[in-house]
């Protein structure tokens, strides 16, 4: 139990899986001892019961689906604009003083804020919903890249001038690839906060999704299908982070070492 001291990967594991076990335990306890009022809170039997309904009966497989392709969606497409701008932002001051002022304000806007906007000018179609997604993820990735390149050694820069490379070599020979573990890092923490943002964009105007189905659910005081569906989007976003941490791994493992 010292500070910063790695704990081994089996301990790492069991350690994690008992947490879980003793939260069910806790809700179990609550629920089956009648402290709260299945109203308010299903048990974790009701909740397997409710989510074996959907799963069944009311093809939520589909809600699921949807719903991954519109976190993909959006989060790509802003992968697509926000990394080369940030690299851009890292790179060269003066991008950087041109464009940071207003990413450093859109930022801090709530997604949520321009779903109004959004349903005027895209209806509440899918264009809608990648939207949302796309303006709650953009910004943070361009921020966090540009900062990730911007503190690249200099010492790494000045070996590369004395050894001959154009600025445009500098970019594409030091400053890329001694930021690309931590900006693939970057992604990996901004596909988490893309999956709060899709769930706000299927509260309103959908008719599909994992967030419709909460919607629909809340109306009929289900909790058991509500906490099923929460359920089901954390663990859809704990495989895809094991998965793109392997990415990484894999991609550079020396960031790993």
């Amino acid at each position: 139990m010292r500070p910063l001291k790695p704990v081994p990967t089996a301990l790492r594991v069991l350690l994690g899986i008992l947490f879980f076990i003793l939260f069910v335990a806790g809700w179990s306890f609550v629920t089956f001892g009648g402290f709260v009022s299945p109203l308010f809170l299903a048990s974790p039997l009701r909740m397997v019961e409710e989510g074996w309904s959907l799963l069944t009966e009311y093809g939520f497989m589909a809600d699921i689906g949807i719903t991954i392709w519109r976190v993909l969606g959006g989060f790509v497409l802003a992968a697509i604009v926000a990394v080369p701008l940030g690299i851009a932002m890292g790179a060269w001051k003066a991008v950087e003083a041109f464009f940071e002022p207003f990413v450093s304000f859109a930022r801090y806007l709530p997604a949520s804020a321009f779903i109004p906007l959004l349903i005027l000018w895209a209806g509440i179609g899918e264009t809608q919903k990648l939207l949302v997604i796309f303006i709650g993820s953009v910004f943070q990735i361009i921020l966090m890249v540009a900062v990730t390149v911007g503190q690249t050694r200099r010492d790494l820069v000045e070996a590369a001038y004395t050894l001959g490379a154009s600025d445009a070599g500098i970019v594409k020979r030091v400053l890329i690839p001694a930021s690309a573990p931590q900006i693939a890092e970057t992604l990996r923490l901004v596909l988490g906060w893309a999956w709060t943002y899709v769930i706000v964009a299927e509260l309103i105007g959908s008719s599909s999704g994992i967030g419709h189905m909460i919607v629909d659910s809340q109306a009929l005081l289900n909790t058991g299908q509500i906490i099923f569906g929460i359920i089901v989007i954390g663990l859809i976003g704990l495989v895809s982070d094991f998965l793109f941490k392997e990415v990484n791994r894999r991609l550079f493992p020396w960031s790993f070492a």
